[in-house]
């Protein structure tokens, strides 16, 4: 075979986004170069627009029902998946992870693991989370007095812009493993670990729509989705002190939720619950005790 029928071109991969359980480019057209921490260029990633956005927030509403109606149990069981097709593309995502944010390959393995395992220890907490935020409460009466959390609905997440991946997952299965859609913008200058973590998604049996997947500025987008009426809930977690103060004050126009940044040192340290918790609802529940029979017992 001479040499040059033996030398081939590389296949360069096109990131899109991930809105609706899909692959759209920008309905901009628009993209953006993403370079890696020494400057080379890594891919052009789309620029995402109002309109990108607007169709995300649609997605996220149409599932919306269907997540937050699924079991604990099931939901549980597909962020676990996720975790299993993860481990499967594990050596993707440390090479993207490693350019993405200057990392060595063994320090890009221990982000990844971590990913990996948060992904693990939110689907164990689908199921019981209620047990620490609900319960029956004592009342002077007849009566069952029952507070069970509910889902806010949907949000976006602007995500961390340093950690492209751990901090990605970090603020992304909190909210899904509680019911929550998502709209995710995610890193401007890392962005590409979290499009491949769309196709993820896309074959660990989420529903198309729980989690949607913008790319470019937060800047942008994060104002229109802000003050967007059918967004319930934001966390500003990624968002710079300017933008964190615009979006907040956006976000006041329909009562939305907030979660303000809160500086994270380390993102694999333990997280505890604030992340499910900021985005729940608790409903109360009165009901009469009753009575059994004639005799007057009652249950």
């Amino acid at each position: 075979m001479s040499e040059s029928s033996s030398t081939r071109l590389s296949v360069f991969k096109t990131y899109k986004l991930y809105v609706g359980g899909k692959f759209p480019r920008s309905e901009s057209g628009r993209v953006y170069e993403v370079s890696d921490s020494k400057g080379k260029w890594l891919a052009n990633a789309p620029l995402s627009s109002r309109k990108d956005a607007r169709d995300a927030v649609v997605a996220a509403r149409k599932a919306f029902g269907g997540w937050s109606g699924a079991t604990a149990y099931n939901r549980g069981q597909i962020l676990y998946r996720v975790a299993e097709m993860l481990e499967g593309r594990r050596e993707q995502f440390v090479r993207e992870v490693g350019e993405a944010e200057g990392l060595s390959k063994s320090k890009a393995a221990a982000v990844v693991d971590a990913a990996i395992d948060r992904w693990v220890w939110y689907a164990g907490w689908t199921d019981k989370i209620g047990q620490i935020v609900g319960g029956a409460n004592p009342v002077a009466g007849p009566f069952f007095n029952l507070s069970t959390p509910e889902p806010t609905g949907v949000v976006t997440v602007v995500a961390p812009q340093d950690s492209s991946f751990l901090g990605l997952v970090s603020v992304i299965a909190p909210v899904i493993a509680t019911g929550n859609t998502a709209v995710v913008i995610a890193s401007e200058k890392s962005p590409l670990p979290a499009l491949s973590l769309g196709e993820v998604l896309a074959t660990s049996d989420l529903p198309g729509g729980v989690v949607n997947i913008l790319s470019g500025k937060a800047a942008e987008m994060g104002p229109h989705l802000a003050s967007h009426q059918d967004v319930n809930a934001i966390d500003l977690a990624g968002a710079g002190e300017a933008l964190a103060k615009e979006l907040e004050i956006a976000a006041a126009d329909n009562l939305k939720r907030v979660l303000r940044p809160q500086p994270v040192d380390d993102w694999s340290a333990d997280q505890g619950t604030a992340r499910m918790t900021a985005f729940l609802e608790t409903k109360t529940v009165w009901h009469p005790t009753g009575s059994l029979g004639a005799g007057g017992s009652s249950y």
